[in-house]
């Protein structure tokens, strides 16, 4: 019956998230060329916020738990699981007094609304998967670049999303690199459950009534062998998964 159901309702949401990307998309281009990163920075924050409410349009709602306080004068690693696109929007917006950058695909950076704009100039990096010394190249410079300007990376080191809320065990090369080049960088686990339910059915139709959640785990700092704080930082963000409880 929800699938039924959901037939009806997913082009309602189409439409929403399609006009969100098309109204925006100007609107960072104007606030980039009028005042930079400063200009674009809140516009991206703004049309996250709308992209999440069009899920609403679903039956969707979010759970945002943090007990931590996170600093502002450092950079963040911050390292989650990942279970569909629609773990993005929540990050961006709840996350974005930490200036958050992300680790795409290439193929996202151009011919996409908005998404395309912010990706290229807002500070994130675009990797070729089939490529895996340049992509680690181009994590580097993230690294870097957040280490410099006191930001956060957002790392999804599964590599690809995953289909049912169970996670995929961690690669490690691109966590390893940003952990290398952003050495003052604090590490943020977050654990994600239930937006991989937005898109049980594939594309279209969308899943209607996910309970989307995601817990900031304890912070961990950078500091020790490098292959066991990764398996620290995988065992993290695996407590708060419910798959694995």
């Amino acid at each position: 019956m929800q699938k039924l159901i959901s037939y009806i309702i997913t082009p309602v949401f189409f439409v929403a998230f399609g006009l969100c990307l098309l109204i925006f998309h100007p609107l960072q281009w104007l606030g980039f060329k009028l005042f930079g990163y400063n200009g674009l920075k809140p516009v991206v924050s703004k049309l996250n916020f709308c992209l999440m409410r069009c899920t609403n349009i679903l039956g969707t709602t979010y759970r945002f738990t943090n007990n931590h306080k996170l600093p502002t004068d450092r950079p963040l690693i911050i390292v989650t699981n990942h279970q569909s696109m629609y773990d993005i929007p929540p990050i961006i917006w709840y996350m974005r007094k930490y200036h958050p950058k992300f680790v795409s695909k290439k193929e996202l950076g151009k011919g996409i609304p908005s998404v395309s704009f912010n990706l290229v100039h807002g500070g994130s990096v675009l990797i070729d998967r089939k490529d895996g010394k340049s992509a680690i190249m181009e994590i580097g410079k993230l690294g870097s670049y957040i280490e410099e300007h006191t930001r956060s990376a957002v790392i999804f080191p599964e590599g690809t999303r995953s289909r049912d809320g169970h996670p995929k065990p961690f690669k490690p090369m691109g966590l390893k690199m940003l952990l290398k080049k952003a050495p003052s960088a604090l590490i943020v686990p977050i654990s994600i459950n239930n937006s991989w339910k937005l898109v049980q059915f594939g594309q279209f139709p969308m899943g209607l009534g996910a309970k989307v959640s995601f817990d900031v785990q304890e912070p961990i700092e950078n500091k020790g062998d490098l292959d066991t704080l990764i398996s620290q930082i995988e065992a993290s963000v695996n407590s708060g998964i419910n798959s694995f409880k």
